[in-house]
């Protein structure tokens, strides 16, 4: 192990203040349209308990989204949240024809345009490029905009997903609108490897964990974005109050947390969001458990394993609400 990674584990960043994001499920009526305002309810709910909301993300089925889908979606979100609040949204061109900058700032225009903070979604069309040839693209798509993140996506999340090389994350370090990336390698490894490179080259980078299986990141100096974060982000945040305090109550909290994410993040990855609806449906959060009907399904029972974890992060189970 080199030892850049052995100081870092060693060295847990004790009572630090971590930055969380929730990647936000989209939830659907059981007639397949958008439940607009139990999306809405939720994504106020994950502000008001102290995370940021990150819409039109995987989370929320943005690769299945049509422009007009996605542009819905921030307003909705920007009309829940108010004029000053500020959110994440991804910048998803997979599906659209055309050069890939114009492409991405079209839609970062719109994000940027709503008082949103652009992600940029990794897109195939990148895939098998040079360091240099990634990072030009990335340089000239942010350029301007006052803060961009962006986005390293295993695979097994989606088809247009690549982890970067190490010349490629060192490029984009040197971007000065890029001022966070999500890493979702679900490898803490490479992660620590990414934390390492950052603490020495721009410390102010924030890495934000996508580890839904390894959310103790926060530990070695990672923030998070999280799909899981969606299933209770008050939970989340009360465990990131506990960490930052240096109280001890926070690791049965992160583990019974760590407990949802290891069943919601079994394979096959994307059938997480079905689990997120089962579960939110479970805490009276949704009215339905119903998700987009191209995405993944998982068993009935299900719905058996999910009691069990609301039952660990104590969490009641019914058709009342929980604010």
């Amino acid at each position: 192990m080199p030892q850049a990674i052995e100081d870092l584990i060693k060295a847990k960043r004790l009572r630090r203040r971590v930055q969380g994001i929730a990647a936000v499920l989209l939830p659907y009526k059981e007639d397949g349209t958008v439940a607009v305002e139990a999306f809405q309810e939720h994504i106020i709910a994950t502000h008001r308990c102290g995370l940021m909301n990150a819409v039109n993300m995987d989370t929320g089925y943005v690769n299945f989204l049509s422009a007009t889908e996605r542009r819905d979606v921030l307003r909705w979100a920007r009309e829940a949240l108010g004029s000053n609040v500020p959110f994440v949204a991804g910048a998803f061109i997979e599906h659209d024809c055309g050069d890939v900058v114009p492409l991405y700032r079209q839609q970062m225009d719109a994000i940027a345009n709503i008082g949103g903070i652009p992600i940029m979604f990794q897109s195939a069309r990148l895939h098998g490029k040079s360091a240099a040839e990634r990072a030009a693209t990335y340089q000239a798509a942010s350029h301007g905009y006052p803060q961009v993140l962006a986005f390293e996506l295993s695979p097994s999340f989606a088809p247009n997903g690549e982890m970067f090389d190490d010349e490629t994350f060192r490029r984009l370090l040197d971007i000065p609108e890029i001022t966070g990336m999500k890493h979702s390698s679900l490898d803490r490894m490479l992660e620590l490897k990414r934390l390492c490179v950052r603490d020495q080259h721009r410390p102010e980078f924030r890495i934000y964990t996508g580890n839904d299986l390894g959310i103790d990141m926060i530990e070695y100096g990672s923030d998070y974005l999280l799909g899981l974060a969606t299933f209770a982000p008050e939970k989340f945040a009360e465990r990131d109050r506990l960490w930052e305090a240096g109280d001890a109550a926070y690791y049965e909290l992160s583990d019974a947390l760590q407990y949802l994410g290891n069943i919601a993040f079994r394979d096959p990855v994307p059938a997480y969001k079905h689990s997120a609806a089962v579960f939110l449906h479970l805490t009276g959060r949704i009215s339905s458990a119903t998700t987009h009907p191209k995405n993944p399904k998982r068993p009935r029972w299900e719905e058996q394993m999910l009691k069990d974890c609301a039952v660990r992060l104590r969490l009641e189970t019914g058709p009342s609400r929980i604010r």
